[in-house]
Parts: C-alpha cells; sequence; structure tokens
C-alpha cells in the first residue's frame, strides 16, 4: 500500500468511529458537561470582560447543579437510545457526562451543608440565634408584584435615576413601626435597577414583618463619582423622613447590596454624613449593613487585574496612576473605625468577578478596628451574584441574612401565626 494511502488510515477509522450511531451527539454531550463541571470547581477565567461570561457558565453547576445534572442526563439518554452505547466514542463521551454529573451533584451537596457554614458564623460573632424557616420559591419569584406597594417614588432631584420602591406587606399596619432594609443594586456602577436584584431576600425580610426600600441611583459613564455615594445618601436621608408613612421605623434602618452594591452599601455604613451635599445636618446612619460579594478596597485587585481600568471607565474622575485619593477615599476599608455598626459580609469561594481576598481584608480590618460584631462566611463553590434567584444556596443565605439582621436590629412583625423559627445550627 502506498504511503499515504497508510497515512489516511488512522484519518478513516477516526472518521467511521464518529459517524457511528450516537457517536456525536454522545462527543459532543460530554464536551458541555466536561466544561460546565469544570467551571463549577474552578472559574475559567477572571479576566474582565470575559469573567462575566465564564460567571454565568460556572453559576449552571455552582447555583443549579441538580437542574444541570437533569439536562445533561437527559442529553446523554438521547444519545444512548441512538446508540452510543455500542461504540467506543458514544462510549467515551457518555463516561465523561457521567462524571460530569458526579461533579454536579458534589457542588450540590456542598451549597447545601452552606446552612450549617452559615449558622456557625453567626455563633462565633453573635451566639446562639434563630433562623427563620426556609423561605418560599414562588414567593420570591412574585415578590416584586406582591409587595412593592410603592414604585418608581422620587428621592432625588434626577427624574430618572433618583427613584424607590417600597416592598411591605400590604396587612402591614401603617403605624407599625417595623424595622427597615435598604438594597442597592449592583452592576459594576454602570448598569443594573432596583427591579432586579434581591428579591429573594426582601420578600422574605417583607413576610418576617420588614419595610424594604429598593433604589435606582446615577450611573456610569455618563454620571461620575461621587454621584453613586451621594445618591444612596439621598435615598437613606429621604428613607428616614418617609418611611414612617409606609409603616416603617425611620431609627432602625439597616442597609445591604451585592457588587458594586455592597462597596456602596458598605461605604454608606461607615460614613454617616459625608457625601451629603446640599444635606449635611441630616442622620444618614445605619444600623447595619449585609454586603454580598463586594469590592471593598478600590486601589487592590479585584481579581481580574484589571480593577483600576474598569474603575476607570464606568465611573471614576481620574485614573489610579494620576490621582489615587478618590479611590482610597471611595474604598470601604479606609474608612473603617470604631463606632461601625455590625455587618454581615459573605463570598463565594469561586466567585470569577471579584476574588474573595477582598472580603477577607475587609473582614480583619472592620474586627481589627470595629468593636461591632462582623459576621463573615465563604459558600463553597459559590459565584458572584449567587443571590438573584432562589435556589436552595440563595434561600439559606437569606434565612441567616434575616437572623443576623433580627439579631443586632430587632425583629419585624410578621403575620400572626408564622411557627417559622430554629435556633441556628439546631437540627
Amino acid at each position: 500500500m502506498h504511503g499515504s494511502a497508510q497515512a489516511l488510515l488512522p484519518i478513516r477509522g477516526m472518521w467511521a468511529a464518529l459517524r457511528a450511531p450516537g457517536a456525536r451527539p454522545a462527543l459532543a454531550v460530554g464536551a458541555v458537561a466536561a466544561l460546565i463541571a469544570g467551571a463549577g470547581l474552578r472559574p475559567l477565567t477572571r479576566r474582565w470582560p470575559a469573567a462575566v461570561l465564564g460567571s454565568l457558565l460556572s453559576s449552571t453547576a455552582t447555583e443549579t447543579p441538580r437542574a444541570t445534572a437533569v439536562l445533561l442526563g437527559t442529553a446523554a439518554g438521547v444519545a444512548a437510545r441512538r446508540g452510543a452505547l455500542w461504540n467506543p466514542v458514544g462510549q467515551a463521551g457518555l463516561a465523561v457526562t457521567a462524571g460530569a454529573v458526579g461533579v454536579l451533584l458534589t457542588l450540590d451537596r456542598r451549597a447545601r451543608a452552606d446552612s450549617e457554614v452559615l449558622a456557625e458564623a453567626l455563633r462565633a460573632e453573635i451566639g446562639p440565634v434563630e433562623l427563620p424557616a426556609r423561605a418560599g420559591v414562588v414567593r420570591s419569584v412574585l415578590a416584586r408584584r406582591r409587595y412593592a406597594t410603592a414604585r418608581d417614588v422620587a428621592y432625588g432631584p434626577d427624574p430618572v435615576a433618583n427613584l424607590l420602591d417600597v416592598w411591605r406587606d400590604p396587612l402591614l399596619p401603617v403605624d407599625a413601626r417595623a424595622p427597615v432594609l435598604l438594597q442597592i443594586h449592583g452592576g459594576a456602577w454602570s448598569s443594573g435597577s432596583k427591579a432586579a436584584d434581591a428579591h429573594p431576600l426582601m420578600a422574605h425580610m417583607v413576610e418576617r414583618g420588614w419595610v424594604c426600600v429598593s433604589v435606582d441611583y446615577r450611573l456610569g459613564p455618563a454620571e461620575r463619582w461621587p454621584a453613586q455615594i451621594v445618591d444612596v445618601k439621598r435615598a437613606l436621608a429621604w428613607t428616614r423622613a418617609h418611611i414612617a408613612d409606609h409603616g416603617g421605623d425611620p431609627a432602625r434602618i439597616a442597609i445591604t447590596g451585592g457588587s458594586s452594591g455592597a462597596h456602596l452599601a458598605a461605604l454608606a455604613a461607615l460614613t454617616p454624613g459625608a457625601w451629603q451635599p446640599g444635606f449635611p445636618d441630616v442622620d444618614t446612619s445605619v444600623v447595619a449593613a449585609v454586603c454580598l460579594y463586594g469590592i471593598y478596597d478600590l486601589t487592590s485587585d479585584d481579581g481580574s487585574g484589571t480593577l483600576d481600568e474598569l474603575l476607570a471607565e464606568t465611573m471614576m474622575p481620574t485614573a489610579l496612576g494620576e490621582d489615587a485619593h478618590p479611590y482610597v477615599a471611595a474604598s470601604p476599608a479606609a474608612r473603617v473605625h470604631p463606632d461601625a455598626p455590625p455587618f454581615m459580609v459573605l463570598h463565594g469561594s469561586a466567585d470569577a468577578i471579584v476574588v474573595p481576598a477582598q472580603s477577607r481584608a475587609f473582614v480583619s480590618r472592620l474586627r481589627a478596628v470595629s468593636g461591632a460584631p462582623v459576621v463573615h462566611a465563604e459558600l463553597a463553590h459559590a459565584q458572584h451574584g449567587f443571590d438573584l434567584v432562589p435556589t436552595p444556596r440563595t434561600l439559606a443565605a437569606v434565612r441567616a441574612i434575616a437572623a443576623f439582621l433580627e439579631a443586632v436590629v430587632g425583629r419585624g412583625t410578621p403575620r400572626p401565626g408564622r411557627a417559622d423559627t430554629v435556633v441556628a445550627g439546631a437540627r
């Protein structure tokens, strides 16, 4: 046989194997399964903006592992029915898929174990507390329609950006004096909306007799720093002045946010009286802060290696290399003081967008300086934005946040007859 013909034999054999019944579907499913499982174990990249897509891929494995496993298993079953079980290529693809499903089920177990991780974090910092009963998935999905009783309320001079929603139980008495949670959305200081973030958390708090306020604010790059924090302070001022009309207690306002919203929430909690042009004497202090997967040192790395470039593009008035002062002044880590309110700081251990080291360093600084409780937990393999949908991990985090807030702020006034608390860590 001619040499060139002999060289083609392996290629022809490979092509024949790929053309076997079910081989290519099984191989494709296996490749997708391996990619998803691998992304769940370790972020594919932390370079911005590719990290955003990588985070979304990872989230299918870390935040919805059971559903993803079912989809992959179903696709593998289709390939098997087409004959993949009866040829080597198909068998290889099915074996890879089976291994990936095993990884996904392991990630699911670890995510569900976060309930105990959160309970331990609470016990270590504030002692025995009560964890509310499991939050409802359906109620979380439909929460805004049900509980946002006042929408697009103006709180500042910008007619488009300075709007907020008030969430409350329609049956909450107007004179309830319920504790209040102010929610700041994320979106890299340049995108996002009050209508999109933290629905599971706000729904749960409303059902526990709290009033929640969800805030829009001016966004970059059109609006430069400090417009964003000024708007958060304006929203706090509005809440202090008007929340009693909605059944809330102006003396018990806590603040929360995720990602860039966590940065703004932490900064607002640490700087009452600052960044208040035109209303310098208004009390914008808060009684507690809950921050999720945030950036707390704008001069440090977020994992991408390009945080300074992102900030210069999206909202800061200068580049870090030209003038570091605005970056330091806007860093919550640089604003920690002995009278800081109680903090709860949560972060996913596999966050592809902001490294958990940001939270670790901030917590260390708080614990070294502040006399208030600082609860900190890293959630196994959790991704950035893990709390946007009511997954088991989200609902566990929501319960822990509620326990923290009720321990340091006080209870709300839920509907009568709800037996919905258990001691933290109890089985």
